[in-house]
């Protein structure tokens, strides 16, 4: 009886945490169901009315509402790695590799300075500036031992400027409409409900729950996330290369919308009054970086606009830390080539996500090693 009550208290927050999530998406924003739910949620686990409050021996609400959405952004990644992103990879391999190097490193080149000028520990520091996206990295960070609430506050603060700054500069620098010679057609998957699309899908959930055990089994972070995604983009690839033609699922747009909820609600559910003090100069460094990393995004792409036969609008798109949905939807309205925008940002999530978390831990490891070396040593 208790677990029944428990789980209706816990169904209400997240369903309250979500009308958050429906009034920021009404502006538009392709992100705004999960950081409107997040800030709802934030708000309700900081305040705690009597009808939404949850337990106080409970951390947030169940796992299980992370796991969920996190297999339903995973298998969504993994529909996204589709013949015609391999073939965009294939063509322009040494420029993409090269644009996701330099955005990993500028990366932790913004980590470190955030860890050396605030008073974040470095893991927090690493994760809040890593450019995996709002919807995966607080979630991974939360599993390693990061600071969750801060991350997912410098998170969403770099998604917001960039969101606000990248597209409208870009606008503003290409006033005329600048179409890619090499421009290739998205492939967009139906939605339409059909019996071979239904048992795709049906196949895709349960290659992604056998993805999350074999994740967890070569222990990724976030096994729910990572090996869903990964598993998926495989049989996808490896499926549509087999049949010769793209393996379409029934997948409803409002399964992201789900995904984005169950997320946003967890992760600020977790959040608590403690988190906010002395957040001052931590707020207004990561500001600062941010500002860094928009500019380097400029500099990286007007340098690979003159080198190869990409734009410069879509190499400012493809480069910016700023999402897959929101970079996407900013070059096709621009008429920038969205394909190569989707391959660059679908393969940064990708490579981020299953890197960076095994290094963060390293240097984890290092510093608490050097640091039990010193106080032997003194």
């Amino acid at each position: 009886m208790k677990k029944n009550r428990d789980f209706i208290q816990f169904g209400l927050f997240v369903t309250v945490s979500g009308v958050g999530g429906l009034f920021l998406s009404l502006t538009g924003l392709p992100i705004g169901w999960m950081i409107g739910t997040l800030l709802m949620a934030t708000f309700l686990s900081i305040l705690r009315p009597n009808l939404l409050q949850l337990p106080r021996n409970q951390k947030g609400i169940p796992k299980y509402w992370l796991y969920i959405g996190q297999c339903i952004l995973g298998i969504e990644l993994g529909r996204k790695v589709n013949s015609s992103v391999l073939y965009i990879f294939h063509e322009n391999w040494s420029t993409i590799t090269i644009m996701l190097l330099l955005s990993i490193f500028i990366s932790l080149l913004s980590g470190f300075v955030l860890w050396k000028y605030s008073n974040l520990d470095m893991l927090t520091s690493f994760f809040a500036t890593a450019p995996g996206g709002l919807s995966s990295i607080p979630g991974i960070a939360e599993e390693v031992g990061a600071n969750t609430g801060v991350v997912s506050i410098i998170q969403a603060m770099r998604v917001f400027l960039v969101i606000l700054t990248i597209p409208l500069i870009i606008s503003f620098l290409n006033s005329h409409s600048e179409a890619n010679a090499n421009n290739y057609t998205i492939s967009t998957e139906l939605t339409k409900f059909g019996i071979e699309q239904l048992a795709f899908t049906i196949l895709f959930v349960c290659i992604a729950w056998s993805g999350y055990y074999i994740g967890k089994f070569l222990k990724f972070p976030a096994p729910w996330l990572i090996g869903s995604m990964v598993s998926v983009a495989i049989v996808k690839s490896f499926g549509s290369e087999l049949f010769g033609y793209e393996l379409v699922t029934w997948w409803p747009q409002s399964l992201m919308i789900v995904s984005q909820i169950f997320i946003g609600a967890s992760i600020g559910s977790r959040f608590h009054k403690n988190m906010f003090i002395g957040l001052n100069r931590t707020l207004i460094i990561s500001f600062l970086s941010t500002i860094g990393l928009i500019v380097s995004v400029f500099i990286c792409a007007y340098f690979v606009s003159i080198v190869t036969d990409i734009t410069f609008l879509t190499a400012g798109l493809a480069f910016a830390p700023g999402g897959i949905a929101e970079m996407t939807t900013t070059a096709l309205v621009l008429n920038g080539d969205a394909t190569f925008v989707i391959a660059v940002q679908v393969l940064r999530v990708v490579t981020v996500c299953i890197t960076l978390p095994p290094l963060f831990r390293f240097l984890r490891y290092w510093e608490v090693k050097k640091k039990s070396h010193s106080h032997l040593s003194a």
